[in-house]
């Protein structure tokens, strides 16, 4: 242990060097404050599973991780569609899930904005031609942007969300 203690001391701190300079930290500035300008606060989610085959779920939970962080832009979920400013819905409406999702949406607060994601949320996908699925979320309530893929990667879901507050800087 001591012998190992010299050498430690022999040689100093040893590190790598800084790391550049990221133009990407400027981007996300730069995200955060366009969320500021358009909505003053910060942008609240309802998400809500229709029917999904949790696939879309495991991309939206990405995007709370340390690599796209949407908290730190400003965008958070709430449990309460009182609450929200834009809903995220996942899945195609199974029947037993229209009535919760159209009283979700009626809940929110205008304006509403809602986000289709994947293939199932958009046009039903594989389990589009069930006995058990209503439709596509847009055969339930108004869509304002969809998201296609099997899943959609989490950058396409932030593009999908800062496209649908986009429009919000008319009203």
């Amino acid at each position: 242990m001591l012998k190992t203690l010299r050498t430690i001391a022999g040689i100093g701190i040893v590190s790598e060097a800084p790391p550049e300079a990221d133009d990407a930290l400027r981007r996300r500035e730069a995200m955060q404050a366009q969320l500021q300008a358009v909505l003053g606060r910060a942008l609240c989610i309802r998400h809500v599973d229709a029917g999904s085959c949790n696939g879309c779920e495991l991309e939206i939970h990405a995007l709370n991780n340390p690599i796209y962080n949407i908290e730190g832009l400003g965008i958070r979920f709430v449990a309460s569609p009182r609450h929200a400013d834009l809903l995220l819905v996942t899945g195609p409406v199974a029947w037993n899930m229209a009535t919760a999702l159209r009283r979700t949406w009626e809940a929110m607060p205008d304006p509403k904005l809602v986000v289709a994601v994947g293939d199932c949320g958009c046009s039903g996908g594989v389990f589009g031609a069930s006995y058990a699925i209503a439709g596509p979320v847009a055969a339930i309530i108004p869509v304002d942007v969809a998201v296609p893929g099997c899943p959609p990667p989490p950058v396409r879901l932030l593009q999908a969300i800062l496209t649908a507050i986009r429009p919000a800087r008319a009203r």
